[in-house]
């Protein structure tokens, strides 16, 4: 998703990566990347063989960002340029393309199932912008719209399809702009985080980042469901109950629709709380339940400059590396 290149087409390795990375490979794969989160800047350089060349993070200050798909966001724009104005200098990142990971509620994702859908992306986007005109809280027509086929549950078509509007984007476009980056590529911190994710069997991620909480299923390549909602408090004092309560409805509907359990859960954004929930989740889903990117390194999926950038929890720009490589 870029407001240059508006309407990107392709399909979401892993298998879900190799599927994800049809999506990816139909836009740039710039050698820079920057995430946008509630409490910090982060960058990486990436070399042209996809390896990590350098990397710096910048915090925030509290509420310098309000992450949301309809209002402003920059609520302390002055210091959040200030981040990204320093990250970039110490990636020697100057009039070059970026690609840009950002906060999880400024875009919406939709898995949705269609009996036909059209080969062609002149027909396919006005159909998509029609059937989520009321499940967006902005006119679909300010927007910017990507989307993806992937294997259906049954017969028919499945796609998955992110959503923003666009002037909140150019809010975060602005900021690399002022720095003299362009900004080729706009995709969700979740969404690239993804790639982490082994999908032989069923995978619940739970991702929080700040106050809000993105819950993503994906099975052998297909992403079978996507939840982003707002918890009442952060990270720090969010309970087992209250996250429980929050997968409940995405893992509930998975197992109608699809006839089968969770079969693993990871979880990311915790910190050392994470030894807290790991019992009531595993009571409840009665599977393993590990860190994201810990499962991640024990299966040997990540290694040599990629555990650096997963030693300061970024598992967004990880993601961005393995879509790369």
């Amino acid at each position: 998703m870029s407001s240059t290149n508006a309407y990107q087409e392709g399909i979401f390795q892993s298998n879900l990566v190799r599927h994800i990375s049809r999506w990816m490979e139909a836009i740039p794969h710039p050698p820079l990347a920057v995430e946008i989160s509630p409490g910090r800047v982060a960058g990486a350089r990436f070399t042209h063989r996809g390896s990590l060349d350098g990397f710096s993070v910048e915090s925030l200050p509290l509420g310098a960002i309000t992450p949301s798909a309809v209002e402003t966001n920059l609520t302390n724009a002055a210091a959040v340029k200030s981040a990204v104005t320093n990250v970039c200098l110490r990636l020697g990142a100057k009039d070059e393309d970026v690609a840009l990971l950002l906060p999880d509620p400024v875009i919406r994702v939709f898995v949705q199932h269609f009996e036909d859908f059209p080969r062609s992306a002149e027909e396919a986007l006005p159909m998509l912008r029609w059937k989520l005109r009321k499940s967006v809280p902005f006119e679909v027509d300010e927007t910017l719209l990507s989307y993806m086929r992937q294997a259906p549950r049954a017969d028919g078509v499945d796609a998955v399809t992110a959503i923003a509007r666009l002037r909140i984007v150019r809010e975060y476009e602005a900021l690399l702009e002022s720095a003299t980056l362009r900004p080729g590529v706009v995709l969700s911190s979740t969404l690239a985080a993804i790639a982490l994710l082994h999908d032989q069997r069923p995978t619940l991620l739970a991702r929080i980042s700040g106050t809000s909480l993105t819950t993503a299923i994906v099975r052998e390549g297909v992403l079978a469901g996507y939840r982003c909602t707002e918890l009442p408090t952060h990270a720090g004092e969010v309970t087992p109950q209250m996250l429980l309560e929050e997968i409940f409805p995405l893992a509930a509907y998975y197992q109608d629709t699809w006839q089968e359990d969770i079969q693993a859960v990871r979880v990311a954004g915790l910190g050392h709380r994470l030894p807290e929930f790991v019992h009531p989740l595993e009571v409840e889903f009665k599977c393993e339940v590990r860190s994201l990117l810990s499962a991640a390194i024990s299966e040997g999926r990540l290694e040599g400059e990629a555990r650096s950038l997963a030693d300061k929890e970024l598992e967004g720009l990880v993601g961005w590396m393995l879509y790369r490589s």
